[in-house]
């Protein structure tokens, strides 16, 4: 049988991930903030020590194409473009700052399982992001003084986040609080009676990417929404304050984890 992912059969061509290396590029909405010191820790996973500045998060949304390395996704978009939206907190591992994901949302198939394999714990929504084409108009904001752009997510016909910015200028250092590296929890339980608390694989990985590439940050003032849903506890980390808001584009290449402790 072949394939990377499942389903795997003879000739592999069902797969629904693509072996590595993954390509991505993507339009990047981000806001800095604050969120409750208590709440912050109480997501953090094992293996990951409180930032000295507690509260520290961000929020992005993120408009993406993506492609394995022959690249035939982008003569099917379907299979290359996504959306998405997560939260990351700031922490420490052995005395470096990193930051993890404890909610994220996805709005394809192959990105969500893609999200599996490398640790973050993506779930099925609905996100929309304000476009920009270069072209001016009415309908294009631009990356200027005064435009405005904007960003949704729900999940199972709820409201989860929604964010907005107004540009002022370029950003001299770009958004703070999602730049360490990211470290999360790779967790496949079992399904054997009985061992539902021994895991087949529970280890903090951090992401490893290469070839990483940005545009110029724009930033200005910004307002982030987490919303209360059932079954949801995103807004746990909702804003208690709010610092800018940055809009950017960022590509990157990923064909590595690093496995960083085995959990117990």
């Amino acid at each position: 049988m072949k394939g990377y992912s499942i389903p795997r059969t003879q000739t592999g061509l069902s797969s629904l991930v693509p072996a590595p290396p993954w390509h991505y590029v993507g339009d990047f909405l981000v806001v800095d903030y604050w969120a409750d010191p208590d709440a912050v820790r109480s997501i953090l996973p094992e293996g990951l020590e409180p930032h000295e500045d507690v509260g520290r998060c961000a929020a992005v949304f993120a408009d993406w194409q993506s492609c394995s390395e022959d690249g035939d996704e982008l003569l099917d978009p379907v299979r290359s473009h996504y959306k998405e939206f997560f939260i990351v907190a700031n922490a420490m591992l052995d005395g470096e700052e990193v930051t993890t994901c404890p909610f994220i949302w996805v709005d394809q198939d192959f990105a969500l399982a893609r999200g599996w394999i490398q640790g973050f714990p993506k779930k099925l929504g609905e996100v929309w992001m304000t476009r920009t084409y270069g072209l001016g108009g009415p309908a294009d904001p631009g990356l200027t003084a005064n435009a405005r752009h904007g960003a949704t997510c729900s999940a199972r016909g709820r409201a989860i986040a929604d964010m907005t910015l107004k540009i002022e200028g370029i950003s001299e250092d770009g958004p703070k609080h999602n730049a360490p590296p990211i470290v999360n929890v790779r967790h496949f339980p079992r399904l054997a009676a009985g061992r539902h608390d021994d895991p087949q694989v529970h280890e903090l990985v951090r992401a490893v990417s290469r070839d990483r590439v940005a545009s110029k940050v724009m930033e200005g003032a910004a307002t982030l929404t987490l919303h209360q849903a059932p079954f949801e506890e995103h807004d746990a980390l909702a804003p208690v304050r709010i610092d800018r808001g940055y809009r950017f584009t960022f590509g990157y290449t990923v064909d590595d984890l690093e496995t960083v402790k085995e959990l117990t």
